[in-house]
């Protein structure tokens, strides 16, 4: 267990001073926050610093650093280092810059950054590539947490003739409708304190389950940093596609920028952003190892689907009882994620469009539309036997493209400010390469090989980090 141990520290440590570093570069003050400011009763509403940790948490915390690490962890141990150094220096980096640089810029939402920062043409294509990935992702965290549910809580099938499967279907999307259109206090402020209480409780108990039982880890040093795949697939970029939001994610700059119109003072941002992506850093890893000390005792194996592996780790670890919270720990994870996804794409839309987002007639008019969208894409994945499959790939994919499109513009703003844009930069290189190697290999995308998707990445990746920085030297913003 020393790689894993290694790791928790790493994330834990890393996490702490790097943190601080972050803060210490841009240095919040004591101005008032568009809580105060541009208080309208819906979006903009002070809470406090707690309440909106847990809302960050919930928000950011989907499948992704449960499902995510559970397939990730195929690739050996080396999964034990990569999640927390990755979210030490690229995603709560990411998610605090977003949100702090949304909170000095009136609470824009992303789209609107992207526009002040990268320019009107990146703007309309950002625009429509995030609403495309809003809507996939809410489609997703309508799926996974009503066949989990459905499965493992009331042990039934998830087919698509099962009306039971699509009664739960529709009470997630009923709580969408209302978290999405209330109030974000009325609703996602109240009850989400309760549930991150959950979330934290299972992770927490599926971590010293790891060492009650006696789980067998591997070591890096045994196995290699290359990794095992059972599959044979590259670690870079499969591994970065597919583990997401445990160590980045672009869905994350939608979610900042939402909480960035609720907190009290910039000084809560390091507690908010960076601290909680650390602690979805955590759960990523307490999945990663739990799944690798069910392969390992022969539990499960490499084919096991990632939804029937959460059941048996639930169940292994923490038994029958402990397990069924486990569960619904992962339940919550998706419908506290969908519901934001839902609730930043109406915002979204409503401000490209110049809709009165104080109307609730309004409000309500825009996310019929968005839910009308998602039922039918939730029912194409249902009645395709490969649909859910492409609705995850693509989404995955889709999540790192915005998280480069964010890092470009956390880019431009640290050089128009003089910080060391290099620390943001890196990262945005490191997932240029990997969003292009993926889709130019990949069978849904270009189905080139490997070497020249290799080659072809690395002169994209070139031409991306020259850009990004005259673009910034050329175009100084007014920055706050």
């Amino acid at each position: 267990m020393i790689t894993f141990i290694s790791g928790l520290v790493l994330l834990i440590c890393g996490g702490a001073v790097y943190g601080k570093i972050c803060e210490k570069m841009f240095c919040p003050d004591d101005r008032k926050t568009p809580a105060f400011t541009l208080n309208d009763g819906v979006d903009y509403i002070p809470m406090k610093k707690w309440k909106n940790c847990l809302i960050q948490l919930l928000n950011i915390a989907g499948t992704g650093p449960v499902l995510g690490p559970i397939q990730g962890i195929l690739f050996g141990p080396v999964a034990f280092i990569t999640i927390p150094v990755g979210c030490v220096i690229a995603g709560a980096f990411h998610d605090y810059m977003c949100g702090m640089i949304s909170v000095r810029n009136d609470g824009q939402q992303t789209p609107n950054l992207i526009r002040k920062f990268l320019g009107k043409h990146i703007y309309k294509f950002y625009s429509i590539f995030v609403c495309i990935l809003l809507m996939l992702l809410g489609t997703v965290f309508t799926y996974t947490p009503g066949d989990v549910f459905v499965t493992h809580i009331l042990q039934m099938e998830s087919g698509i003739t099962n009306p039971v499967l699509w009664i739960v279907y529709g009470i997630i999307f009923a709580y969408f409708i209302f978290a999405s259109i209330l109030p974000i206090d009325k609703i996602i402020g109240k009850v989400y304190p309760i549930l991150g209480g959950v979330l934290l409780l299972s992770s927490t108990g599926i971590l010293f389950g790891i060492f009650f039982k006696g789980y067998p880890l591997d070591e890096i040093w045994n196995i290699g940093v290359n990794g095992v795949h059972p599959k044979g697939l590259n670690f870079i970029p499969i591994f970065f596609v597919t583990v997401a939001c445990g160590i980045i994610s672009g869905f994350h700059s939608t979610q900042s920028t939402l909480v960035s119109r609720t907190i009290e003072s910039e000084k809560h941002g390091r507690g908010v952003f960076y601290n909680m992506m650390i602690a979805e850093g955590f759960i990523a890893m307490t999945w990663a190892a739990a799944t690798m000390g069910i392969l390992n005792t022969g539990l499960a194996d490499a084919d096991t689907p990632a939804t029937n592996v959460v059941g048996i780790v639930a169940e292994s670890l923490l038994g029958k009882a402990g397990g069924t919270i486990a569960v619904l720990g992962i339940i919550i994870l998706p419908v506290t994620s969908g519901d934001t996804a839902f609730r930043s794409l109406r915002l979204i839309i409503s401000e490209a469009l110049h809709i009165d987002k104080k109307s609730k007639a309004k409000r309500t008019a825009v996310s019929a539309g968005v839910f009308i969208t998602a039922a039918a894409l939730l029912f194409f994945s249902k009645n395709n036997p490969d649909g859910f499959s492409v609705l995850w790939r693509y989404s995955a994919w889709a999540n790192q493209v915005v998280t480069v499109f964010t890092l470009s513009m956390i880019t431009v703003f640290m050089i128009n400010s003089k910080k060391p844009f290099l620390m943001a930069l890196i990262p945005g290189m490191f997932y240029m390469f990997v969003i292009t190697s993926f889709i130019l290999n990949a069978k849904i995308g270009f189905n080139l090989n490997w070497t020249a998707s290799y080659i072809t990445s690395g002169i994209l990746t070139a031409v991306y980090s020259a850009a990004v920085m005259i673009y910034g030297r050329k175009n100084q913003k007014t920055l706050y």
